[in-house]
């Protein structure tokens, strides 16, 4: 009896170690990539030109003259324009709250007027820009120390029609 016991354990030790067939593993489908999104805004949109180019050029204390850095955003803004011919804009000068509020809405016309006559000078039409001016109506900073002063006394290019939307 002993005998067939032990018989009976190595058949089921050795059934034990029999391998089994592995099962087929099931392929993961591949996941099909969708649209894929834009990164950054969508080219010829306000977003686009805020972003890419830049809408805010700025000026000294009491001047409308145009800076180097602010030619060169100009220069930037004018090239956007002529690639998007449909786009009109406004340009807003803007001043710090020093001064009167007739000296300073003076002072706004001639920086916005600079900006226009800049942009058409580099090709962009005339009647495609408008001007206004804000004087020290509108502050970015409302703040009245140098750095706030400085960050109101700016022109501002804003996209008022055929922009991507």
């Amino acid at each position: 009896m002993r005998k067939s016991i032990l018989a009976l354990a190595a058949v089921a030790s050795l059934a034990a170690c029999a391998s089994r067939p592995e099962p087929t593993p099931t392929p993961t489908p591949t996941p099909t990539p969708g649209p894929t999104q834009p990164v950054g805004p969508t080219p010829g949109s306000v977003e686009d030109f805020r972003v890419s180019v830049g809408d805010r050029v700025f000026f000294g204390y009491d001047r409308f003259d145009l800076s180097p850095e602010a030619r060169s955003v100009l220069e930037r803004q004018a090239a956007w324009l002529r690639q998007y011919p449909n786009v009109r804009i406004l340009v807003a000068g803007n001043c710090d709250e020093r001064g009167t509020r007739e000296y300073n809405l003076a002072l706004g016309a001639r920086r916005a007027a600079a900006a226009r006559d800049y942009l058409v000078s580099l090709g962009v039409q005339a009647s495609r820009v408008e001007t206004v001016s804000y004087g020290k109506e509108r502050p970015l900073d409302p703040r009245a120390n140098e750095e706030a002063w400085s960050v109101n006394r700016n022109a501002h290019t804003q996209i008022v029609s055929g922009a991507v939307s």
